[in-house]
């Protein structure tokens, strides 16, 4: 597992490619990237020790003008963040890849994260698909401002109008489903027992629900990052669908299943 510390090692990504073993997985250190850091803590449930690559920031290098993500793009032919890499497979770069990849390599003696139950694992994928997926919670929320991330998610005064609904909606959703799983006696987002589902929601909660630096500490990085999530839970669509259910399950998932406080590396605050 990642050492218990505040400054782990990032190794090139020049080096990453040419590992023929171990997991490797693009971070920013520093950031809370919301998609890494998801995939971090299905990696910590699933005990799958991983090695953190440094991610190229967008845009072009100032002194040679190059891309500075054209080595990923030609290694992965994308530049989302996070790129997953295992021994010598192809790269995983798609949350629904990267989640059968760690449940694949995972301690056979931990969490099974994707339901054996069909019914359940339809159940899982479907909230997964709208929290993850494109138009879905993180979609909407990269879309709610104009900047070079926002257009690479299709960008537009009208897409970025209708946003806070949609995102509200999700939120309302989750908030059903964890009333309807309080009514059986489940603290879990579907079944009796953790999935892949409550990893996800719970980390990806944060940008919606900001979390205490007990989970999620405070960085020269992220610092900005941070500030903007509390703006998004002020958002009237959103305020009005978050819960203390929603709260209580983020809460409960992160401190029990997931490394808390986070480690991110980068200068903390």
């Amino acid at each position: 597992m990642t050492e218990k510390n505040t400054s782990p090692k990032f190794i090139s990504l020049t080096e990453a490619s040419k590992m023929k073993d171990g997991t490797r997985i693009t971070f920013i250190p520093g950031l809370q990237a919301i998609y890494a850091e998801a995939l971090k803590n299905i990696c910590y449930v699933k005990k799958i020790p991983i090695i953190r690559v440094l991610h190229p920031f967008m845009g072009l290098d100032k002194e040679t003008g190059k891309d500075r993500q054209s080595e990923l793009f030609s290694l992965t032919s994308q530049t989302s963040l996070p790129t997953m890499l295992h021994n010598e497979e192809r790269p995983r770069n798609v949350w629904i890849e990267q989640l059968a990849l760690a449940e694949n390599i995972g301690s056979s003696d931990r969490i099974c994260l994707i339901p054996d139950n069909y019914k359940e694992r339809v159940d899982m994928f479907g909230l997964c698909a709208i929290i993850l997926g494109e138009d879905g919670l993180v979609w909407n929320m990269r879309i709610l401002s104009d900047s070079p991330l926002a257009r690479k998610y299709g960008y537009s005064d009208d897409a970025s109008s209708k946003a806070p609904k949609k995102m509200g909606e999700i939120i309302s959703l989750i908030n059903s489903q964890l009333k309807s799983q309080e009514k059986i006696g489940s603290k879990y987002l579907i079944g009796s027992s953790l999935s892949a589902l409550d990893i996800y929601w719970a980390t990806i909660s944060m940008t919606v629900l900001p979390a205490s630096p007990e989970i999620m500490p405070k960085t020269k990085q992220n610092e900005g990052m941070l500030f903007a999530f509390e703006g998004i839970s002020q958002i009237p669509e959103i305020k009005e669908a978050l819960s203390d259910k929603i709260l209580l399950h983020r809460d409960y998932i992160m401190k029990t299943y997931c490394e808390t406080p986070a480690i991110l590396g980068g200068d903390p605050l």
